[in-house]
């Protein structure tokens, strides 16, 4: 079996993607504490995608997938809360909550998807 890299995972592209517009809207931001942990959140999404991809373990894989899903639930979090506090608009936030939702969704397919092959064995 030849070796898939992670950056061909639509969701690992997808994850850096956003974490790039994370960058871009908060270049300007000066509440550092929130500009930090949002950009920290939004790069550990795709870092754990690729580092549980990397892995030599399919359990190792799913068990990074499932940390990329909470770096996930926990920038939606501080979307929403940026949004309450004025330092993102409502436009931005709609588009970020819902690209969240949906690579959140994509990781649990993921995750299912690596589980049924481990019950194969």
């Amino acid at each position: 079996m030849s070796y898939h890299s992670f950056e061909n995972l639509e969701v690992w592209q997808r994850a850096c993607k956003l974490a790039i517009r994370i960058y871009g809207i908060l270049k300007d931001c000066r509440d550092y504490g929130m500009k930090d942990q949002m950009t920290r959140a939004a790069v550990s999404i795709a870092s754990n995608i690729a580092e549980g991809a990397d892995r030599d373990s399919k359990a190792e894989f799913i068990r990074f997938i499932h940390i990329s899903k909470g770096s996930a639930a926990e920038l939606r979090t501080q979307v929403y809360i940026a949004r309450e506090i004025n330092l993102i608009d409502k436009e931005d936030h709609d588009e970020i909550s819902k690209e969240l939702i949906s690579i959140s969704a994509m990781l649990h397919s993921l995750a299912k998807s690596i589980k049924k092959t481990l019950r194969q064995f």
